[in-house]
């Protein structure tokens, strides 16, 4: 099942790639992904589209089970000064120690996962107590038209590019052990930028 998600996504890498140039969603990350300071933890980190936001001084560890968005992720490290050590693992497999990061940073990974919520209760146990984790996401609408459709089109969705349209990102982080800080909205409530605590 995994190696058949993983493929999926080695299959977008370049489509990816190209989003370094013409990232729609870039004034989205910088309302978020800002003043980040320290040991960093970026899941699902794909092939670095928020390298541009990371302080010269962090450390970087970030995961992706995808090899070839790795592989766009190792050449784009080399245009940063910030130490960055890229893992290729599936993140509802790996484990770190508890109180590893100062930040966990998540964008746009948690319509893949099986089960986000113990996705979101690791966060809380890798993040240190004073640190935060911040999600920029997708999910369902509060549009109700298009919340509809995306209900209806899941499945589809999840069979092309391994991805659910429907989740409730809010809802997820608020039933986790993560305290939730606040939340921003855009797009129709489609996006979800959400700052919360361990």
């Amino acid at each position: 099942m995994q190696n058949t998600q993983s493929r999926k996504f080695d299959k977008q890498a370049n489509k990816y790639d190209k989003l370094r140039t013409h990232d729609k969603t870039f004034k989205y990350r910088q309302k978020i992904f800002t003043d980040i300071q320290g040991e960093v933890l970026e899941v699902g980190i794909g092939v670095g589209l928020n390298f541009p936001l990371y302080n010269r001084d962090v450390e970087l560890t970030g995961v992706d089970f995808s090899e070839e968005m790795l592989k766009r992720a190792r050449q784009a490290a080399k245009e940063y000064p910030f130490k960055t050590t890229l893992i290729q693992e599936d993140v509802e497999m790996i484990d770190f120690p508890e109180n590893s990061f100062d930040v966990i940073v998540s964008s746009g990974t948690l319509c893949g996962y099986q089960n986000p919520l113990a996705v979101l209760d690791n966060f809380q146990k890798w993040c240190r107590p004073e640190g935060k984790i911040l999600l920029l996401e997708h999910g369902i609408s509060s549009n109700k038209p298009l919340s509809w459709l995306q209900k209806s089109l899941d499945p589809l969705a999840v069979k092309m590019v391994g991805c659910h349209a429907n989740r409730d990102i809010s809802g997820l982080v608020k039933s986790s052990k993560l305290n939730f800080a606040r939340e921003e909205r855009y797009l129709a409530g489609n996006v979800y930028l959400i700052w919360a605590k361990p």
